[in-house]
């Protein structure tokens, strides 16, 4: 499912909402968990799961192509743990 399902949807979830309004609703949480990331915070959806960001070191890698060592900087990466209902759901318990 991409944004745009996902606006159109709700929309139809919900007739009473226009969907420019929809979308403006769904950008904003986004941006929200975006920002929050971004300052390094924990973005908690109870039921759903946990957004974080994890430090992956500076580490030596390995060009494909040629096995040549190549130096692969320090990074951030978002991280996603499925709350307890989600897997649940997911696993049919």
């Amino acid at each position: 499912m991409i944004k745009s399902e996902l606006v159109q949807r709700i929309s139809a979830a919900n007739p009473h909402l226009y969907q420019r309004d929809v979308e403006n609703i769904v950008n904003a949480i986004l941006d929200e968990i975006t920002g929050a990331l971004a300052r390094g915070d924990r973005v908690e959806l109870r039921g759903f799961g946990a957004f974080s960001v994890k430090n992956r070191p500076e580490r030596t890698g390995r060009n494909p192509r040629t096995g040549e060592p190549v130096a692969v900087d320090e990074k951030y990466v978002p991280f996603f743990k499925t709350g307890k209902e989600m897997r649940e759901r997911l696993n049919g318990d």
